[in-house]
C-alpha cells in the first residue's frame, strides 16, 4: 500500500466528461450525475482501508447532499486483475450490500482517473453547478480509523457551502489514502 496525499485544489478547473459502465448495468455520463447545485466525483475502491473506514458515513452524507442538490458519483479505477477485491462483480456486491445512493462506475482503462488527476482512494473532486472545481480535500480527520460518532465531515461542510454559494472553502486539507493501483507501466506519476 503506497500512501498518497492529494494536491491542492485547482479552483475553477472544469470537470472531465466520461462514459462509464455502472454496477446497475447503465452507461453513465458526467451530466447524468450532476445535481441542480453541484457534483461530487469520488474515486474509491473496495479494498482500501481508508475507503472502508468512511463508507457508512459517506452514505449518510450522500443522502444529506442529495437533499441540497448535490449529485454524487463514485468511480473505481484500480487494476482489478492485480486487486481482485476491486473486480466489477465485487463492486456490484458492495454497492448492493451497502445500498450506495450514488452510481458506482468502472474506469477499466484508467483514462478517467488520469483525466481528473486522481491519485488515491479516496480522492474527492467537488464541483459547483457550472462544473467548476471547488473542493479537492479530505473526507475528515479520521484517516483509516473508524469513529462511532459521526460529526460533520470536511467534505460535507465544503459541499454544503458549494450548494449554497457556488464556491468552496479557501482552506482545504488534502485527502490521504492508498495509491490508485495503476496497470503495469500506466502510472501517470513517474517514481524516481
Amino acid at each position: 500500500m503506497a500512501l498518497m496525499t492529494t494536491p491542492i485544489c485547482e479552483f475553477g478547473k472544469p470537470a472531465s466528461d466520461f462514459s462509464l459502465p455502472g454496477v446497475d448495468g447503465q452507461i453513465w455520463h458526467l451530466q447524468d450525475c450532476m445535481g441542480t447545485r453541484g457534483l461530487l466525483v469520488m474515486f474509491i475502491c473496495n479494498h482500501c482501508p481508508y475507503v472502508k473506514a468512511i463508507q457508512q458515513h459517506l452514505i449518510q452524507d450522500a443522502l444529506t447532499l442529495k437533499k441540497l442538490g448535490i449529485g454524487m458519483v463514485a468511480i473505481m479505477s484500480n487494476d482489478s486483475s492485480a486487486y481482485p477485491e476491486d473486480s466489477f462483480s465485487n463492486m456490484q456486491r458492495i454497492a448492493e450490500t451497502l445500498s450506495y445512493p450514488f452510481p458506482y462506475l468502472l474506469d477499466e482503462t484508467q483514462a478517467i482517473a488520469k483525466a481528473y488527476g486522481a491519485i488515491c482512494t479516496p480522492d474527492f473532486f467537488g464541483y459547483n453547478a457550472d462544473y467548476a472545481l471547488q473542493y479537492r480535500g479530505r473526507y475528515d480527520a479520521s484517516g483509516k480509523q473508524q469513529f462511532e460518532q459521526h460529526q460533520a465531515s470536511d467534505l460535507l461542510i465544503a459541499m454544503s457551502q458549494i450548494a449554497e454559494t457556488g464556491e468552496g472553502p479557501q482552506n482545504q486539507i488534502p485527502s490521504i489514502g492508498c495509491s490508485i493501483k495503476w496497470k503495469q507501466d500506466e502510472s501517470p506519476i513517474s517514481l524516481l
